[in-house]
């Protein structure tokens, strides 16, 4: 059985509370332990950076011109017992806004305790909001492929755009999820009369 995957709109707030805590807390577990259940040593983690010209689509998200340099992280994430990755995540940062930390830029930092929201901590960034969209699909071969889907299964598209307590676009990840282990839970507590 593939590993199943929960994942829970409670998950930022409690990425943003491990954001200023010291680094062994920060180290003992993330956000892919939380959704899965497993532990850092059951996980095999692969990061790959690289700087891109803006297109015109995540030109318009962050609102900087087209062309801007955005640091682009492709992340794959797998159980140490299975081949497959548990998603297909790529991060979108504007180069700029994180540069005065070049640690922000090495690959080889990650994984980073504390994930994106400690790193934008770093400079000076704390995320006011987090919006996430999600659609489906069935998945390209490619996908299929890299996820090990089984034939009819869809992948859940996942686009988390981050703002800071400026308003500003500060993050935009993509994901995609195979639909045959993940699931979404949304809890919305509801204000009492």
């Amino acid at each position: 059985m593939r590993t199943p995957i929960r994942r829970d709109n409670h998950r930022h707030q409690w990425e943003k509370d491990r954001a200023r805590r010291p680094l062994d807390t920060r180290a003992s577990t993330g956000a892919t332990e939380h959704e899965t259940g497993l532990e850092p040593r059951d996980l095999v983690f692969h990061a790959h950076y690289r700087e891109v010209p803006a297109p015109p689509y995540l030109a318009d998200a962050f609102g900087v011109p087209e062309g801007t340099v955005l640091l682009q992280r492709t992340y794959r994430t797998r159980c140490s017992a299975e081949t497959a990755p548990l998603s297909l995540v790529t991060s979108y940062l504007v180069r700029d806004m994180i540069a005065a930390n070049p640690d922000l830029l090495d690959a080889a930092r990650e994984p980073w305790p504390g994930g994106t929201q400690h790193q934008l901590h770093t400079v000076g960034i704390e995320l006011d909001r987090v919006e996430e969209r999600v659609t489906a699909r069935p998945p390209t071969p490619g996908e299929a492929r890299e996820l090990e889907l089984p034939p009819g299964a869809s992948v859940l598209l996942l686009r988390k755009t981050s703002y800071d307590t400026d308003g500003r676009v500060v993050d935009v990840s993509e994901a995609t999820l195979p639909g045959d282990r993940t699931e979404l839970l949304f809890t919305t507590p509801l204000e009492r009369w």
